[in-house]
């Protein structure tokens, strides 16, 4: 088989919805690519969704004895192919690797290959409804396939054609390698070289399409971090003795568990303590590179996981590849999520096969998550229905791994959705939308007592983070860099004291697109990092979880964005994985103090000059400097002018004002707050009322279940920062007429 890349120089026709009406504007591009690089993380949920096309001039010499494959490794979210103008394949999804057989299209010499790549809203596509940009395009690489009319098969779902299954039995592996042949012929072979590190372990000659298994004694285990070991596996087609095709396979043996007291990988305790990822990157959007995939992976290995989720679908193959070889232990998905769709059923199975069958042999994924946060919108019996469906259908294509799912944190612990996979975990926000910080242990406690042998994890947690605000006081919801690292600070505490957590993915390690949101002042980005969009900036909390997690020794000041501070004596914190710290202040040693990942000292600062503060352990030492203001500096405070409300304008463009009356509530106050009055009580309750009977009339529902527990987990959050959350779906003349009606009630 031989690949050709066919990436450069395509032409590219915006707002072009079919072959048939090819005209306008025309741009060349190179794959990857998206339209929604700009405009679909700059904030107003007003990025293109619509057909756009791609053309592309392919000059081949085709051989008779060959056949001809067009590949895509990803086009967002419905795509038709047409080669010299006829139709060769139509896919549904906009994660999947898909390709189709062009071989009776194509012509010797000059080719032309069309694209209508479509991210237009639908009903039964998967994702419609989620917290990220849904960007457009080929944005993931393309080639041209040559291959032999016998071949391991191109045409199962976008799979490789061979499958290779390792367990463990004792000391031994049994390694079966199953192919599946198109065009076999009798008297075709198929040979199966084991190597390691070069070194052949096993070599068998069989008919082609036989099962073959392989002993390996006492083998080098795939082991996570600590020594992520590979295989491969050389499967070759054989005609008269002469090879025709080949794939080279590598896989790891490992063997994993999970049970009440957490994860096991090969037979020891394993606590997954790991980040989830978004692919999306600063003004690229989808449409990134090997290079951005290798330094994601480095920044993820530097922080010190484990683990990571890969959310919410299924991400590029090569980056799969960075997890198994660098051990880590892997939680992938598909984009059934938030929104159910009761046209979709069939394509989120099509979505999982996909993902199982693309990724089959990577030893670093050992589940496959179902859905994420589906209950949102509801919970019903054809939903239950459809998650056991795809429990089985993923039990039919892989015995060997665990199925999952990440849950809302409103959904019941009673719920029948969470007796369906092999194991589960929630996303819990309690400390940033919901509850207090505290509140997460609480409910783990809660849970552990209801059901002391169910496996527990959580799946999403974090808080959002912007490098603009400080604060030497961080409360929750003030966005401050000083807030999220104590957020950060209090949830590893909690991990902690709950040692049989399965699991445990921060949310996010990257700051992500999400052109609907509106929050902190700043539009279309979910901040929730632990390193910015760009990947340029680690933010302190960044440094909190490599001081729990990693060996790699390092000292780390954390608050270095906070220059100018209005006190005498100001607290400095201190990140290390070392055991004691020195604190230099002006060149005079202030104070050592031993301890554990987080070191606090109160640091005088002299006035009118600037303060140099020296962490220092062994030869390791960072440096703050800070300089003492009469007070506090307004640029390091989210104002009101920069709040969520106020970027809002009315249809005419003028901007529509909110009246904050002392003594009054107010959109700014909190949602407990607002509940614990009578008549805000009876507001709010009417208000859901209302919005219930207008959505009624459209034949919608509300996108959450609201009962009093539902208030209850929200009630420190403001109703601007809800409206916030909601983007430009709610109109500005509603929040107004809400704000209005509270005015008119004493605080």
């Amino acid at each position: 088989m031989r690949k050709i890349c066919i990436n450069e120089d395509w032409k590219f026709y915006k707002n072009c919805p079919s072959i048939d009406k090819i005209g306008g504007e025309c741009e060349t591009v190179n794959i990857p690519h998206t339209w929604n690089n700009l405009d679909g993380q700059d904030g107003g949920c007003d990025y293109y969704r619509g057909a756009t096309t791609y053309i592309k001039t392919l000059n081949i010499e085709k051989l008779e004895d060959k056949d001809y494959y067009i590949e895509f490794e990803a086009v967002n979210s419905i795509c038709d192919v047409y080669v010299n103008g006829k139709k060769l394949m139509h896919h549904e999804g906009g994660f999947a690797l898909f390709r189709g057989n062009a071989t009776n299209l194509l012509v010797n010499g000059k080719n032309e290959i069309i694209v209508i790549a479509d991210n237009s809203p639908n009903d039964y596509i998967y994702p419609q409804m989620a917290d990220f940009t849904f960007y457009g395009g080929i944005y993931r690489d393309c080639y041209l396939i040559e291959v032999s009319k016998s071949r391991f098969d191109l045409d199962y779902y976008g799979g490789e054609g061979v499958m290779v299954t390792p367990t463990i039995n004792g000391s031994v592996a049994d390694v079966e390698v199953r192919s599946f042949i198109t065009n076999c012929k009798p008297g075709l072979k198929e040979r199966v070289v084991i190597t390691f590190c070069d070194e052949l372990i096993a070599s068998e000659l069989v008919d082609a399409g036989e099962v073959v298994h392989f002993s390996i004694h006492s083998p080098k285990l795939w082991d996570g971090l600590n020594d992520p070991n590979m295989y491969t596996a050389q499967v070759m087609l054989v005609e008269n003795n002469k090879e025709i095709d080949r794939r080279d396979i590598d896989f790891g043996i490992r063997s994993f568990s999970v049970d009440k007291d957490g994860f096991i990988l090969n037979n020891r305790r394993y606590p997954l303590r790991g980040v989830s990822r978004h692919q999306d990157r600063l003004d690229m959007g989808w449409a990134i590179t090997k290079s951005e995939h290798d330094e994601d992976m480095q920044l993820i290995k530097e922080v010190g996981a484990n683990s990571i989720r890969l959310a919410h679908y299924q991400h590029n193959k090569y980056f799969y590849d960075l997890c198994d070889r660098n051990g880590m232990v892997v939680w992938a998905e598909i984009p059934f999520i938030s929104e159910y769709l009761p046209k979709g059923n069939d394509n989120v199975k099509l979505q999982m096969m996909e993902l199982i069958v693309q990724n089959y042999n990577h030893p670093s994924i050992m589940f496959w998550g179902l859905s994420n946060e589906i209950t949102i919108t509801g919970e019903h019996d054809e939903l239950v229905g459809v998650h056991k469906e795809l429990n089985e259908l993923v039990k039919s294509l892989d015995k060997t791994r665990l199925t999952t799912m990440a849950n809302v944190t409103m959904l019941d612990t009673s719920s029948e959705l969470l007796n369906i996979s092999d194991v589960m975990a929630y996303n819990h926000y309690f400390g940033w939308y919901v509850g207090s910080v505290e509140g997460n242990a609480e409910w783990l406690d809660d849970f552990r007592k209801q059901y002391p042998n169910k496996p527990i994890g959580l799946s999403e947690y974090g808080c959002e983070a912007i490098l603009t605000w400080h604060t030497s006081n961080p409360t929750q919801g003030d966005y401050t860099e000083e807030y999220q690292s104590y957020y950060h600070e209090k949830m590893l505490e909690i991990f902690d004291t709950h040692p049989y957590l399965w699991c445990t993915y921060v949310w996010n390690m990257f700051d992500f697109g999400v052109d609907q949101r509106n929050e902190g002042g700043v539009q279309g980005r979910n901040n929730k990092g632990l390193v910015t969009y760009d990947r340029k900036t680690k933010k302190d909390s960044f440094y909190i979880y490599k001081a729990h997690w990693s060996t790699e020794p390092f000292v780390h000041i954390a608050s270095k964005r906070y220059v100018y501070r209005a006190e005498k004596v100001t607290k400095v914190k201190v990140y290390s994985n070392q055991p004691e710290i020195t604190l230099i202040v002006n060149g005079n040693p202030l104070e050592t103090k031993k301890g554990k990942y987080v070191f606090e000292f109160d640091v005088p600062l002299r006035a009118f000059f600037k303060n140099e503060i020296i962490a220092v352990s062994g030869s390791l030492k960072d440096v703050l400097v800070v300089h003492r203001v009469r007070k506090p500096k307004e640029e390091y405070i989210l104002k009101q002018e920069e709040s969520t409300v106020s970027n809002w304008f009315d249809k005419d463009g003028n901007k529509i004002e909110f009246s904050y009356p002392e003594g009054k509530l107010s959109i700014k106050d909190k949602l407990s707050t607002i509940m614990a009055n009578p008549e805000g009580e009876q507001l709010v309750f009417s208000m859901v009322e209302m919005a219930k009977q207008e959505l009624a009339k459209k034949g919608q529902e509300l996108p959450i279940k609201i009962t009093k527990q539902t208030f209850k987990l929200f009630g420190n959050m403001t109703i601007e920062r809800l409206a916030g959350m909601a983007g430009d779906k709610l109109p500005i003349e509603v929040l107004k007429q809400v704000n209005d009606e509270l005015n008119k009630i004493d605080r």
